[in-house]
């Protein structure tokens, strides 16, 4: 059964070395944020980064030559793909 998502707020608690904790301060106290915004921030770009490099697929040589075929040769840009490039990803809803 998928998980609901919800907008309610949770704790994540983590133990960390005194000079972890020191720098992630001083780098938070530079962009004027606090030690929590700054590490959730830092941890979801990570995780997204992963999430995007888990990314993988096979195809057989003919669908690699037709799948290279259209990066070599774009279709030109619709209403649709338009749409879809300004649509926010999951994770940033």
């Amino acid at each position: 059964m998928p998980h609901a998502q919800t907008r309610e707020a949770v704790s994540i608690n983590i133990r960390a070395k005194a000079r972890q904790r020191d720098l992630i301060d001083q780098a938070a106290k530079r962009q004027g944020r606090s030690r929590s915004d700054f590490m959730l921030e830092a941890s979801c770009r990570a995780a997204e980064d992963v999430l995007l490099d888990q990314v993988f697929f096979t195809v057989d040589a003919n669908t690699f030559a037709k799948f290279q075929a259209l990066l070599d040769n774009p279709l030109p840009p619709t209403d649709e793909l338009r749409r879809l490039l300004k649509t926010k990803a999951p994770w940033e809803k």
